[in-house]
């Protein structure tokens, strides 16, 4: 993806003006995975967010196996922007894949220059994480 507008498909950022993405695309550093190449390895310090641009990312750990796949227009690690702390799972392209990650230093660098920006990307992905506590939650009192 190469412009601000195309950043609107990810659901962290849909919110954001376009200025504010305009800001986000310039932070972020752009990946090409060939098929099977790794992005991170379960247990490495995460480092930032993941947007997957095109293709594929299979997600898998020691001691779960496979996890699933994320797609293009879906991110990984949001909550890795403020703070530190192992990849609970491996990261490997499935086909020719491309990622844009924008690291911890450049997310701090984004929340001095647009605090709103920051702001908002936080609040959405808190929402996402307290959602997907609440299925957790839900799956075990149905166990």
């Amino acid at each position: 993806m190469s412009s601000a507008a195309d950043l609107k498909t990810f659901a962290l950022l849909a919110d954001l003006s376009e200025d504010e993405r305009e800001l986000v695309a310039d932070l972020l550093e752009r990946l090409a995975l060939d098929d099977g190449e790794q992005l991170f390895a379960e247990g490495q310090e995460s480092e930032g967010l993941v947007l997957v641009e095109k293709g594929a990312l299979l997600l898998s750990s020691r001691r779960a196996g496979a996890l699933g796949q994320l797609a293009a227009g879906e991110t990984l690690g949001a909550v890795s922007l403020v703070t530190v702390g192992p990849r609970e799972a491996t990261a490997v392209a499935s086909g020719a894949t491309h990622v844009a990650v924008l690291s911890r230093e450049s997310f701090r660098r984004l929340a001095d220059d647009a605090p709103r920006a920051a702001c908002r990307m936080l609040e959405v992905a808190l929402s996402d994480l307290a959602s997907a506590v609440r299925d957790g939650l839900e799956r075990f009192r149905s166990a």
